[in-house]
């Protein structure tokens, strides 16, 4: 039996759709950042020469710059994870949802989780390397997330069992 879309779908339709336009926002900002620190070095040395001798200028524009290429891997993962959840979404909201498509797709997007719990590893060892040149930044390691990690590959899996399931249901009716 069809039923009407739920409020919360929409909505969570809606705050995708959003979320996917603003991590294209931060992908195009990314991109004009990295021209920009080769245009702006100069002053970027000279700010940074005026502050508390304890920060070092040579060491953070490199590191900031690979701050930034991580940035554009992580927000590459984001736009797959976004795009493949919207797409779920979509067969919700079309009544279908226990469909093989969808038990790939969440594998997709726990490969994707996966990359971005390595990239925030990254941004600790960028965090470590500004820190030594005299930045202050708070980086913490956290579990959440590599344990959302294991839950999307378990519900995946289970996502597939049941279509599976479905399938073979449909099969014997």
């Amino acid at each position: 039996m069809l039923r009407p879309p739920s409020a919360p779908l929409g909505a969570a339709r809606i705050l995708l759709q959003l979320m996917r336009v603003l991590n294209v926002g931060m992908a195009v900002a990314l991109l004009i950042a990295i021209p920009a620190s080769l245009v702006f070095e100069t002053q970027f040395f000279a700010f940074f020469s005026k502050r508390p001798p304890r920060i070092d200028p040579s060491w953070l524009m490199p590191t900031l710059r690979a701050g930034i290429v991580l940035a554009l891997g992580l927000v590459a993962v984001v736009h797959v994870s976004l795009t493949r959840l919207l797409a779920m979404v979509e067969t919700v909201r079309s009544g279908d949802p226990f469909v093989p498509e969808n038990a790939t797709r969440l594998y997709t997007i726990a490969w994707c989780l996966l990359g971005s719990q390595v990239f925030e590893l990254a941004f600790g060892a960028v965090a470590a390397v500004m820190n030594a040149a005299g930045s202050s930044i708070d980086w913490n390691l956290t579990l959440n997330g590599w344990l959302a990690v294991v839950l999307l590959f378990v519900l995946a899996r289970v996502f597939e069992e049941g279509t599976q399931l479905r399938d073979d249901l449909g099969k014997m009716i």
